[in-house]
């Protein structure tokens, strides 16, 4: 028992997790596919970031925001192999599709936590998509903004709270 104990405290402060698989190649917005598969996560948060419910994460840089999925959504997504991101000048609003993630078990959307403009993708993605596995919260950004409304900022969940929702979710 303790061996177990120690184990699953040195997953969760490296951040790995334990994932069942989800059959077959589906589209399905990460939040579904989590509970779907029914798994248990332990997962890395960085502080300073906002999060949004679905597990996009935002870092808000004066009017722009780096947009990227959590490290909870990678591990539970297994290994990422494809990444289909907006063009630049296109425009995202929150709570909409802005792209796809294909890992080996699904195919998932992913949704903007923010709005407005496309000013950046991160290019890299297309010749490593592990980036996202690897470093989500780093070289695994997917798009920076030019923020339109950044008042939606203040709905986003906290480090604090969206480690909770992590934590609740993997019960």
């Amino acid at each position: 028992m303790a061996l177990r104990q120690l184990a699953s405290s040195a997953a969760r402060c490296t951040g790995l997790s334990w994932a069942s698989p989800l059959s077959g190649q589906t589209s399905i917005s990460l939040a579904t596919a989590f509970r779907v598969a029914g798994v248990r996560a332990f997962a890395t948060v960085e502080e300073g970031l906002k999060y949004a419910k679905s597990h996009e994460w935002a870092k808000i840089e004066g009017d722009t925001a780096t947009i990227g999925i959590s490290d909870f959504a990678q591990s539970e997504l297994g290994d990422i192999v494809y990444v289909e991101l907006p063009e630049v000048g296109s425009e995202v609003t929150k709570g909409e599709n802005f792209g796809v993630v294909e890992s080996v078990k699904a195919a998932s959307d992913v949704y903007s936590p923010l709005s407005g403009e496309v000013v950046d993708t991160n290019q890299a993605l297309s010749e490593d998509p592990s980036q996202v596995n690897t470093a989500p919260f780093h070289d695994g950004w997917m798009i920076k903004v030019k923020l339109t409304n950044p008042s939606e900022a203040d709905s986003l969940l906290d480090s604090t709270a969206y480690g909770k929702q992590c934590e609740d979710s993997a019960h």
